[in-house]
């Protein structure tokens, strides 16, 4: 029979230094309300018995407005935050410039995605929204003006023999991205925190390894961080807010 493994001293420890329920409670119920779920929110506030959020609204607000980009409807996304709060884009350059190349990838999107080779009339509307609501901008940053440039790349390749950056363009991941730096800037018109405080735990715990191993720290060979990835966890410094 072979030996039971032993455990680390580390781990042993760290079972030892358990969080409190509510601590939990808390960190859960700030995910969901800085993500934008008020219905799990709700459901879990019940369940967990403990106070409801306050203002359900404005979460709904930002669902919304995230729903609209999800779906690739970024007009309907830009006229909600302006109902919003106009000043979220008119102070942010980048953010409307990414909102409005998205919408620009949306259209070519929608021709490349029709049965048959594409004509070229075809892409007549996305060549008139880039003129007018791209053009002018691109100018004012290299970033800007660099983005166009590999976006309106699309209407010259046929989709089979786009580069590996071209495509990434066309990934419908671009849509997370760019919802999630929408629900951060109104979390920050608003006052509130940009994003949710286990994003940054994560960020802190990931550091902290890195950290303890160029010491030489006394560490298990290694540590699972689990939700890493999709908390976009980094081993930088971590950005405590």
């Amino acid at each position: 029979m072979a030996a039971p493994a032993v455990q680390h001293a580390f781990e042993a420890r760290v079972e030892e230094e358990k969080p409190s329920k509510t601590d939990i409670n808390f960190v859960i119920m700030d995910y969901l309300i800085n993500e934008g779920y008020p219905s799990a929110a709700a459901k879990f506030a019940k369940e967990a018995n403990i106070r409801p959020f306050a203002d359900s609204e404005a979460i709904q607000q930002r669902v919304n407005i995230r729903n609209a980009i999800h779906i690739g409807d970024i007009q309907l996304a830009i006229e909600r935050i302006n109902e919003l709060n106009p000043q979220i884009l008119d102070t942010n350059p980048e953010l409307h410039f990414s909102l409005l190349r998205l919408q620009l990838i949306e259209l070519i999107r929608t021709v490349l995605s029709s049965a048959g080779p594409p004509s070229t009339a075809a892409f007549t509307p996305a060549l008139e929204f880039a003129t007018a609501q791209l053009a002018p901008r691109a100018p004012t940053s290299p970033a800007f003006l660099e983005d166009l440039e590999r976006t309106m790349a699309l209407l010259i390749f046929p989709p089979e023999k786009l580069t590996p950056p071209l495509k990434a363009l066309l990934d419908l991941s671009l849509r997370q991205t760019v919802a999630s730096s929408v629900n951060e800037a109104i979390l920050a018109s608003q006052g509130e925190r940009r994003e949710a405080r286990i994003r940054n735990l994560v960020r802190v715990r990931a550091w902290a390894e890195q950290k303890a191993r160029e010491a030489k720290l006394d560490l298990p060979p290694t540590l699972d961080l689990g939700a890493s990835q999709s908390l976009d966890g980094q081993a930088g410094d971590p950005m405590v807010t």
